[in-house]
């Protein structure tokens, strides 16, 4: 066995052996020039185009182009009628914007735990979070993986309930031959650029509903009901927001999607790769593709099996332990990290229920009945937060099955080793 980097020994990546994300080349370059030298900048040809291609790529009847995928979240809520005191359902581990989102229009994010094998919402715990009050539904489709679609859209119907897909890391993830962000609703995607489609930062808000879109649409423009390429009378209908983007992103957005299918198969490879050639290695969980799903490997998340490797039962030994692991593959030369250490209803917001002051929106009268954020209640998240480690951007275009292939080298080399882990050597 090779000596771990960490201690002195070789890499396994060289430095500068993983190309950047995202690649550019002169069909971006041609695209954002055009649009730096056009007469309008701010809603011009290249953001209606953009609306237009990725609608038609992705299976929608409407999209609008925002500057983030928080942005196209919150439009959603918007979108779905959702009000002061409601409450929406979203899963316990996801992103900060799955759940502030919520806040954003006033209403009130009820946690539900997740399945530890997918990392996402469990359907057979969402029934018992409903509310009288609740409204809808936050799907996340976490690291590039949907959720188990068929069963939340059966609850959903059978509780009059909106399902708002969050589809930020999702792009071109399947479910049973359906994209992600058409099953639901309404759906939100990131552009943001650690996501497989990148502009550097923007987001796309995709949904088949008329009213839902026009609803999103007076958010996303200060209220009003014409968009800036319409007639408009400047006159704030409803509460209104400013999340349009620009021509300069909207320009690098189209190029990036043109090739986006080049990128995904290319993606899928790599990390079916991995997949395939990192099983039955102790002390490591895989991630799960469930049968009928196609997982982007947005993020490869790995789980570090405590209990094969016989680690102390102590919650902050084996945080320490996954820390340390983790920092070994990082120093292998894959770019792996923790994606997230804690789980949303941790987070302070939510323990302290004061978003605007005065413990609003929870303040409203009876909104706040029967809510608790109180972290054991989410045990697989809870476990999943202190266990993973995330492999990011090292498997994209245009790193083919060499790159992935020493990434898989380079997890076999750690925990072939594992047993040489000293979290107080590698963490001092």
């Amino acid at each position: 066995m090779k000596e771990l980097a960490i201690y002195g020994g070789p890499k396994t990546l060289q430095d500068g052996e993983v190309k950047n994300w995202p690649p550019v080349d002169k069909s971006d370059e041609a695209l954002v020039l055009d649009a730096l030298y056009a007469a309008n900048q701010t809603r011009g040809k290249h953001s209606l185009a953009f609306e237009k291609e990725f609608a038609e790529w992705n299976g929608n009847k409407f999209a609008v182009f925002t500057n983030s995928g928080t942005a196209a979240l919150h439009m959603g809520i918007a979108g779905c009628g959702i009000g002061a005191g409601d409450h929406v359902l979203v899963t316990s581990y996801s992103w900060s914007s799955s759940a502030t989102c919520i806040l954003h229009h006033d209403a009130i994010p009820i946690f539900v735990d997740i399945d530890f094998d997918t990392f996402l919402i469990d359907p057979k715990k969402i029934e018992a979070a409903i509310t009288p009050r609740t409204k809808a539904i936050v799907v996340v489709h976490l690291h590039g993986l949907c959720a188990d679609m068929d069963a939340i859209m059966d609850i959903a119907k059978r509780h009059n309930l909106y399902v708002i897909e969050d589809a930020c890391q999702a792009h071109g993830a399947m479910y049973k031959g359906k994209k992600a962000g058409t099953m639901g609703h309404c759906a939100a995607f990131s552009l943001n650029q650690n996501k497989c489609l990148s502009c550097g930062e923007g987001g796309i808000f995709v949904t088949n509903d008329e009213n839902i879109y026009n609803n999103a649409c007076k958010l996303w423009s200060f209220g009003e009901t014409a968009r800036p390429e319409q007639s408009r009378d400047f006159h704030a209908y409803a509460l209104g927001w400013m999340y349009r983007n620009n021509e300069l992103t909207a320009a690098f957005a189209r190029g990036q999607l043109a090739k986006y299918d080049k990128y995904f198969e290319m993606l899928r490879a790599n990390g079916n790769y991995l997949y395939e050639n990192l099983n039955g290695i102790k002390g490591m969980l895989q991630p799960y593709e469930p049968e009928g799903c196609v997982h982007n490997w947005y993020n490869y998340n790995l789980r570090v099996d405590f209990d094969a490797l016989g680690i102390s039962t102590d919650v902050e030994a084996r945080v320490r332990f996954r820390d340390a692991v983790c920092r070994a593959i990082a120093a292998e030369g894959v770019n792996a990290c923790v994606w997230q250490r804690f789980i949303l209803p941790e987070m302070t917001v939510f323990r302290a229920k004061n978003a605007y002051g005065n413990g609003y929106p929870w303040s409203i009268p009876g909104a706040d009945e029967g809510v608790n954020y109180i972290p054991e209640e989410f045990p697989n998240a809870l476990r999943y937060s202190k266990c993973h480690i995330s492999i990011v951007k090292t498997l994209r275009a245009p790193n083919g099955l060499d790159i992935a292939e020493k990434v898989a080298d380079a997890v076999t080399k750690v925990f072939d080793n594992i047993n040489s882990i000293d979290p107080e050597k590698i963490l001092k």
